[in-house]
């Protein structure tokens, strides 16, 4: 209890939890945006329980890897040796998570512009996926994404209690935004590539962090941000000359 104490009057520890929490969250953003494109492939009734599903089951997996940090600290100390470079269990599971998420863009980009005229004018012919094979799917990037973001927490603050409050408070973000940010998705077929997009070089970074290649996280989503504000001038753009429209025809 004086430990907690001495924790909740310290200034650089909540600079340390108000740092931590960020970062958690904007680490998070890429498991949303995978949760959300993914869950929208579902029937409408199925895909609030979905996402929160996987949502918790991210809670439950980096919590739980949370009460092994000493294992995970292991996980960053060379374990095999291809082609005179050394690879870490870390740089493997990044490397596995990488190459899954371009897989899976690449895939989903693919339908998405082959199908999307067919889907629109027949709804029924959609290719619909299964809640345990999304959930799947989800739960593989879940621990992509989870062994990497505590190990960011590890490498941030050696206080357990930060990091726990870090990881639910960027959870629960997660979780009241996981609809919002799906059913925008949803309306906006423009940003579903885009959001594609997003996940291909974020598969690409995974894997060139795997091989040992640092790349800032701030250059991927500051591009990401950009991006997005330049659609959603393209978005205001096609609302007015709708309205334009509309009004002519009247």
């Amino acid at each position: 209890m004086d430990f907690l104490l001495t924790l909740v009057t310290d200034p650089a520890a909540w600079a340390a939890l108000l740092t931590l929490v960020v970062m958690e969250i904007v680490l998070g953003i890429d498991n949303l945006i995978f949760i959300s494109i993914l869950s929208n492939k579902l029937p409408q009734a199925q895909r609030a329980r979905t996402q929160r599903l996987g949502i918790m089951l991210a809670l439950v997996l980096r919590l739980g890897l949370l009460g092994t940090v000493a294992w995970i600290a292991q996980l960053t100390a060379p374990a095999v040796t291809l082609f005179g470079h050394a690879f870490s269990w870390r740089d493997l599971i990044l490397l596995a998570g990488g190459l899954f998420l371009v897989w899976k863009a690449t895939r989903e980009i693919h339908h998405h512009v082959v199908h999307a005229e067919e889907e629109r004018d027949n709804p029924s012919s959609t290719v619909q996926l299964t809640v345990a094979g999304a959930i799947g799917q989800i739960l593989l990037l879940d621990i992509v994404f989870s062994v990497d973001s505590i190990i960011t927490a590890v490498g941030m603050t050696d206080h357990m209690p930060i990091m726990f409050i870090a990881v639910i408070s960027a959870v629960l973000v997660m979780l009241f935004a996981a609809s919002p940010l799906s059913r925008f998705i949803d309306r906006n077929p423009t940003i579903v590539t885009l959001a594609l997009s997003f996940l291909l070089v974020i598969g690409m970074t995974l894997i060139a962090e795997g091989f040992g290649s640092h790349v800032p996280k701030t250059y991927i989503y500051v591009a990401m941000a950009f991006s997005a504000f330049v659609e959603a001038m393209n978005m205001l753009v096609r609302r007015a000359k709708s309205k334009r429209a509309l009004g002519t025809g009247q």
